[in-house]
């Protein structure tokens, strides 16, 4: 199992960050993944700590949503800030975290990842539609 910097190689990385770029086309959310070796304990706690780091409940609309995965532990979380939790729940990152990890099992991670992340862009949309002077409030790079 490969750490967490190398879980995606160079290209994997820019589509992962470009798929970030493409979903928040559609939405005034933010996307962010971040990636981590170890996940001791809760991975959803584990994930709002991250969140709360890379201070992603500070957009304007409370509507950041961040992918955690622990290469090492073998965990994932996705969590979303309170104005997108609110009206998604906890069934859709559940049915998300469950289709990513069946797509790991079949080898197709990054593509599973870029998929996840415009889905993720696609419900932000919904709610959150990107308006005439959206500017990106948090950077789309990788986080380790």
């Amino acid at each position: 199992m490969p750490s967490a910097r190398n879980f995606f190689n160079k290209q994997e990385q820019q589509a992962i960050v470009n798929a970030i770029t493409q979903a928040e086309l559609k939405t005034s959310g933010e996307i962010r993944l971040h990636l981590a070796n170890f996940c001791f304990g809760n991975e959803i706690k584990a994930a709002e700590k991250i969140f709360t780091k890379l201070k992603m409940q500070h957009t304007n609309e409370r509507n950041g949503v961040l992918i955690y995965i622990a290469t090492y532990s073998k965990k994932i979380a996705i969590v979303g800030d309170q104005g997108i939790h609110q009206k998604l729940g906890d069934l859709f990152w559940e049915n998300l975290i469950t289709k990513l990890i069946k797509q790991f099992k079949e080898n197709k991670k990054a593509e599973a990842l870029a998929d996840c992340i415009i889905e993720c862009g696609e419900q932000l949309g919904n709610f959150f539609p990107r308006k005439a002077d959206d500017k990106n409030e948090l950077t789309n790079d990788i986080s380790y």
